[in-house]
């Protein structure tokens, strides 16, 4: 998974840290017997992930533009301007 960039986008790591903050929030109102905070909890998971959904959608998911060697590039301008 590390060649294809799998999860290294703004929108992944944005839509996963609000899903943690949910878990994080629904665990704390589990231990404390609170059934309405622990189902908000589970409401903010549901919001992390459409929004790293709405990232994706706004062009943040996508996978990053492979760059040339950085010797071929110089060696093209190079040979543009001669």
């Amino acid at each position: 998974m590390a060649g294809s960039s799998h999860g290294h986008t703004p929108a992944a790591w944005t839509g996963v840290t609000i899903a943690f903050i949910g878990f994080c929030i629904s665990g704390a109102f589990m231990v404390l017997a609170n059934p309405l905070g622990f189902w908000l909890g589970l409401v903010v998971v549901a919001i992390g992930g459409v929004v790293g959904m709405a990232m994706r959608a706004a062009g943040m998911g996508g996978k990053k533009p492979e760059h040339d060697d950085l010797a071929k590039v110089i060696a093209a301008k190079t040979a543009n301007a001669a």
